[in-house]
């Protein structure tokens, strides 16, 4: 699927979207370069699923956590880390397998302890500034 986002006034319907698309779909990856709105969209997709923590960037602490109704939400940012074994020792197979929703920023950089399926999330930043957004569900 493919969209378009012209402003940001149009990421709450797609991120409505995505929910939806995503059916019983728990780990979502998300592809973009810096600053192409990965950490604002995962905050829309947060909203959607009623989060009622404030969604940060865990550039820093590598993952946070949310409450949404009836779940819990992680995001990951794997932007800083060295090799995939920081990931092993992190223990994400805790939270990927956990049931719960994972939003996972810089997944190429654990490429080799990614779940088979999934949600795929392409931000490409355009040149009139807006954004396409390519969502494969894998």
């Amino acid at each position: 699927m493919l969209l378009t986002a012209s402003s940001l006034s149009n990421l709450p319907a797609i991120a409505t979207e995505i929910i939806s698309l995503a059916g019983n779909s728990r780990i979502f990856f998300f592809y973009g370069d810096m600053g192409a709105g990965k950490t604002t969209l995962i905050k829309l997709l947060c909203a959607c699923l009623g989060a009622t923590d404030p969604v940060t960037s865990p550039t820093f602490s590598i993952v946070n956590e949310y409450n949404c109704t009836g779940n819990k939400i992680y995001h990951f940012d794997f932007y800083r880390l060295k090799n995939q074994t920081e990931a092993f020792d992190m223990g994400y197979e805790e939270y990927f397998y956990s049931g719960a929703y994972c939003f996972i920023e810089w997944p190429e950089k654990i490429p080799d302890l990614l779940p088979e399926h999934h949600i795929k999330i392409q931000i490409n930043v355009m040149l009139n500034n807006s954004r396409q957004i390519i969502i494969e569900k894998i």
